[in-house]
C-alpha cells in the first residue's frame, strides 16, 4: 500500500491530538523526528504516548487498531483514508535484559525520558510534539545530530549487547546522513564485532540491502572493514578486501553507481572476486552461498548471478553480431549489465569505448527492433511436422539471430528458411 506523505504526517498529527484529547501525552518519536531536523521527509511517523495498549483501543476503537505488540506496548492505529496509512503506538516504557539478543524480556510502562533512554542512538532518541511544535530532547540528539555525529545512547556496550544489531545500524546511519561514529561507540562495535552472527540472517539481510542501495554505499562498506564486521557479513570478501587495489577499486565502482538496484550493487560488491587466488574464483558459487546466508529473494539472486555470469558480454560490442548484441542488451538485466560495464571501465582503466557504443546503439534503437516479436514460433515447427527437441530449439534459435541480424523480415520468409533448415531423422518426425 503506498501511503500519501502530506496525508499520514496529517494523520500522525490527528492521532497525537485525538490521545490529547483523551487526557495523555503523546509525541512523534524516532526516526521521524531525526528526518524532520534533517529537513527530510519521514517514511513513517511513530507515535509515543503514557496511555497503555488497552486505552490507545479504547481511544480509537477496535475496528481501527491492530495489536501486533501489544506485551511491549505496541498498537497500530489505522487511518480513515487508506492513502494516510497506519501509524505505530507505542507506549513509554523501559526495558528488561535482552536474553536473545533482540527484543526485551520484559518491559515496564514509564516515561518519555525513561524512554529515551532504552533507544539505540541519540540521533533517534528524540521526540516532537507536532501540536506546539517544539523538540523534546533527554539525550542529546539535536546536539548530535548538528554535530553530525551518531553516537549510541548512554554504555555503547550495552545498547549493542541489548540488539547486536544496532552495529550494524551504527555503520548504516553513519553512512547514509554522512555522519561521524562516536570513538567509544566504534570501539565497542569492533570489540563485539564478532558476535554479529548471532543476529538473524534475515535481519542481516535487510540492513545490507539498505546499505547498498543508498548513496553512501561505499562508505558503509569501508566502515565495515574499519569496524571489522565485513567478514561477518560478507566473509567470501576477504580475499579481495586483502588486496587494497581490488578493494579499492571495488569502492570507487560502488560510488560510481547511480541509483542501482540491490542485485546490481551486489554484483559491483563481489565483480573482481575471480581476480584472486585459485581456491576464490567461483564467483558465482561464493555469491550464491552468501544469498542464501542472508536469505535473499530468488529474484535478487538470479538477478545477481546474471549479471555476473554476463559480466563480459559487452565487451567487444562493436565486432558483435546484432542478434547477439540485441539478445543480451533487451534481457531484464541489460540496462543494469551495461551500468556494470561503465562502472568497470571507469573504476579499473578500460577503454569506454563498449560502454559508449551500446549508449548509442540503445539511443538510435528502437525497441520494436531491439526485440521484436518472433517471426515463427514452435506451434510453427509443429506444424511443419518437427516433434519438439534438442533441434527443436536450436532451430528456434537460429531463426531467432536471422531475425535480429536483420536477415529475415517476415514470417513467410521464415517459414520458407525452417523448411530449407529442417533435417531431421524419420522418427523425430510426428506422423
Amino acid at each position: 500500500m503506498v501511503t500519501h506523505p502530506d496525508q499520514q504526517r496529517a494523520f500522525a498529527e490527528a492521532v497525537v491530538r485525538q490521545l490529547r484529547n483523551a487526557g495523555f501525552t503523546a509525541l512523534w518519536a524516532g526516526g521521524c523526528v531525526r528526518d524532520l531536523l534533517l529537513g527530510k521527509p519521514p517514511k513513517d511517523y511513530d507515535v509515543a504516548t503514557d496511555a497503555r495498549p488497552e486505552q490507545v483501543r479504547a481511544v480509537f476503537g477496535n475496528r481501527r487498531t491492530l495489536s501486533v505488540g501489544e506485551s511491549f506496548g505496541v498498537i497500530v492505529v489505522l487511518a480513515p483514508d487508506r492513502d494516510a496509512g497506519q501509524i505505530e503506538v507505542a507506549t513509554f516504557r523501559t526495558d528488561g535484559q535482552y536474553s536473545d539478543g533482540r527484543r526485551p524480556d520484559s518491559v515496564i510502562f514509564s516515561t518519555p525520558e525513561m524512554d529515551a533512554q532504552r533507544r539505540d542512538f541519540t540521533i533517534n532518541g528524540m521526540f516532537y510534539d507536532p501540536l506546539e511544535r517544539r523538540v523534546l530532547d533527554y539525550v542529546g540528539g539535536e546536539r548530535d545530530l548538528g554535530s553530525g555525529i551518531v553516537r549510541a545512547i548512554g554504555d555503547p556496550h550495552a545498547r549493542m549487547t541489548e540488539d547486536k544489531l544496532r552495529m550494524l545500524r551504527a555503520v548504516r546511519f553513519t553512512a547514509t546522513f554522512d555522519f561521524q561514529l562516536d570513538l567509544k561507540t566504534a570501539e565497542s562495535v569492533k570489540e563485539m564485532a564478532s558476535q554479529l552472527t548471532t543476529v538473524s540472517a534475515e535481519r542481516i539481510g535487510q540492513e545490507v540491502r539498505r546499505m547498498l542501495v543508498d548513496p553512501h554505499r561505499h562508505r558503509a562498506m569501508q566502515l565495515c572493514v574499519e569496524l571489522e564486521l565485513l567478514p561477518q557479513v560478507f566473509p567470501e570478501l576477504k580475499p579481495i578486501q586483502s588486496r587494497p587495489e581490488l578493494w579499492q577499486s571495488t569502492l570507487h565502482k560502488l560510488r560510481l553507481l547511480q541509483t542501482p538496484s540491490f542485485s546490481l550493487a551486489f554484483a559491483v560488491l563481489y565483480d573482481r572476486l575471480h581476480e584472486c587466488d585459485t581456491e576464490c574464483r567461483d564467483s558465482l558459487a561464493a555469491v550464491t552461498a552468501a544469498g542464501q546466508r542472508l536469505r535473499l529473494s530468488n529474484q535478487e539472486l538470479d538477478a545477481t548471478l546474471w549479471l555476473l555470469k554476463h559480466r563480459r558480454s559487452l565487451r567487444s560490442a562493436a565486432t558483435q553480431s546484432l542478434a547477439r548484441l540485441k539478445r543480451t542488451l533487451s534481457e531484464p538485466g541489460g540496462e543494469e549489465l551495461l551500468s556494470l560495464l561503465r562502472v568497470q571501465d571507469l573504476a579499473e582503466g578500460h577503454d569506454p569505448n563498449d560502454s559508449l557504443f551500446c549508449e548509442e546503439f540503445l539511443r538510435v534503437t528502437p525497441l520494436a527492433e531491439l526485440n521484436p516479436p518472433p517471426l515463427i514460433t514452435g506451434d510453427d515447427l509443429k506444424r511443419l511436422g518437427l516433434a519438439p527437441g534438442p533441434q527443436f530449439k536450436r532451430l528456434l534459435d537460429t531463426l531467432r539471430d536471422a531475425q535480429l541480424n536483420g536477415e529475415l523480415a517476415s514470417h513467410e520468409a521464415a517459414l520458407s528458411h525452417a523448411k530449407q533448415l529442417i533435417d531431421v531423422p524419420r522418427d523425430c518426425v510426428e506422423s
